[in-house]
């Protein structure tokens, strides 16, 4: 055996240690390491492909047209003037004005609800009661609040039963209209 390219026995001290916690931290180079101390005459069977996990579904993100916004807006500006209640100023009136001018706005949004929207709680139970919700539980229709840890069942106390809407009834528009005129210029003449 010619050992003049080997390194010496002080040179291989530092290899060793080396190797020794590189093969300890390092799972590649433990693999490599493995590799080195195979029989010449064995052969290297390949290591089995990993087998991906079953790839998610693609969430499909569309894109919300802002006419159904731009309409929803302008009824609620015709029926409670809810845009201009939102653009005034009203640091100089009084809370008993503030007040009057919430009631239209409550009575007209309230309208607009009632006659364009058919909404019902997301919930059955009454607020306050103990609830369970069970493994494969809808995360859009019921977001867990406070001290989340841990997987499904979760047991704790409904704080608000949600709301849905079980049908939209908007109006249709012509297709000329322009649903970015929330509402028009008034002119008296």
């Amino acid at each position: 055996m010619n050992t003049a390219n080997h390194p010496s026995f002080w040179r291989r001290i530092p290899l060793a240690f080396g190797a020794f916690f590189s093969t300890l931290s390092d799972g590649a180079y433990a693999a490599r390491v493995e590799k080195l101390n195979l029989p010449e005459a064995a052969p290297v069977a390949p290591a089995p492909a990993p087998v991906p996990p079953p790839a998610a579904a693609p969430v499909i993100l569309k894109e919300a047209t802002p006419d159904a916004a731009l309409q929803l807006l302008a009824l609620l500006q015709r029926e409670a003037r809810l845009i201009d209640f939102t653009q005034e100023n009203l640091a100089s009136h009084a809370d008993a004005d503030i007040g009057a001018a919430a009631r239209v706005v409550h009575e007209g949004c309230a309208k607009v609800m009632r006659e364009y929207f058919s909404i019902e709680p997301v919930r059955s139970e009454n607020e306050g009661a103990r609830i369970v919700l069970q493994e494969g539980f809808d995360p859009a229709s019921v977001r867990l609040t406070g001290n989340v840890v841990g997987t499904a069942p979760f047991k704790g106390t409904l704080s608000h039963r949600g709301w849905r809407a079980s049908s939209v009834r908007l109006p249709k528009l012509n297709d000329k209209h322009d649903a970015a005129i929330l509402a028009p210029a008034e002119v008296e003449l």
